[in-house]
């Protein structure tokens, strides 16, 4: 039976859940993701932002006659 069958044939409550705690999880993540980066050292330094700077394309305007 396909994923999206299976997931249709569940009540709406239960997707309601399910489809809320995707959500919840994701937010978390959001939230908790510059903590656990400061704490594991993975800051970026200021070198590694300029690099990024650097390989960024940059796009000009160009006047039309």
């Amino acid at each position: 039976m396909p994923f999206w069958t299976s997931y249709r044939a569940l009540s709406m409550q239960t997707r309601l859940f399910i489809g809320a705690g995707i959500m919840a999880y994701a937010g978390f993540g959001l939230l908790v993701s510059d903590k656990a980066e400061e704490a594991l050292g993975l800051v970026p330094t200021e070198e590694d932002r300029q690099r990024l700077r650097e390989a960024v394309p940059r796009v000009y305007a160009v006047e039309r006659k």
